[in-house]
């Protein structure tokens, strides 16, 4: 199906998804995720009404960037795992990173963004399944703890909540656990009121899950392979 067609009917689940949910359907945010997709392919997404991209690497997203500068209002965030050195181009090229999981990344985008003048948007990337394969900070750790003390002195970064990528299971109720986690976690961390440490963005669910997610509490989901169709490469 075209992409335009494919955007319509993950709005009809995501906006059904909100009411289960008690919500309304622009309480939810929908990010494409770009990840392997030509700039061409992005347009489609783009003109189909959609704002918010998703790349997971730095290099792969600098080399489209220029095709795409003239797309007013795309908003571009980074959701794959950041290396120390790649920092301060995230910081240049997008808007926001989704994936810190380490307080030495956050005051590399820190300095980075002061560098540049310029307020970084961020979530903290929780690693929710405790997988060892994948980036995140475990919900209960003292880098977890050591990043929200910390924020205070992060002024060029703006916190404004978690995300996170479950084990992957074929079912997508059985990451409702999962998910549950993590809104829980999102409303503690939220009750203690700490300074600068905002909590209003829990993104979390993918094309398989994102309905499940929604239904516990995720305010964005991104969605690659429901949009785009499965990835070539």
């Amino acid at each position: 199906m075209p992409v335009a067609s494919n955007i319509t009917h993950i709005w009809e689940l995501l906006a059904a998804a909100a009411r289960r949910s008690g919500r309304g359907p622009a309480e939810i945010s929908l990010m494409a995720v770009t990840k392997t997709q030509t700039p061409e392919r992005i347009r489609e997404a783009y003109d189909a009404g959609l704002r918010i991209f998703g790349e997971n690497r730095v290099q792969e997203f600098d080399g489209k960037i220029e095709a795409l500068r003239d797309l007013p209002g795309a908003e571009w965030r980074m959701i794959g795992h950041l290396q120390g050195n790649k920092a301060a181009k995230a910081v240049e090229l997008f808007s926001a990173v989704d994936s810190v999981d380490s307080l030495r990344l956050a005051q590399k985008l820190n300095a980075s963004a002061g560098a540049l003048g310029k307020k970084l948007e961020v979530l903290i990337e929780i690693n929710v399944g405790g997988e060892t394969a994948k980036s995140g900070v475990a919900s209960g750790s003292d880098e977890l703890e050591n990043i929200l003390r910390a924020v205070p002195e992060l002024e060029h970064l703006k916190f404004r909540g978690l995300m996170t990528v479950p084990p992957f299971t074929e079912d997508p109720q059985l990451t409702r656990p999962y998910f549950r986690k993590m809104r829980e976690l999102r409303d503690q961390i939220a009750a203690r009121g700490l300074p600068g440490v905002g909590m209003q963005v829990l993104s979390m669910g993918m094309s398989h899950d994102f309905e499940v997610a929604i239904e516990e509490g995720s305010t964005c989901v991104r969605v690659g392979t429901a949009i785009f169709g499965e990835r070539h490469t």
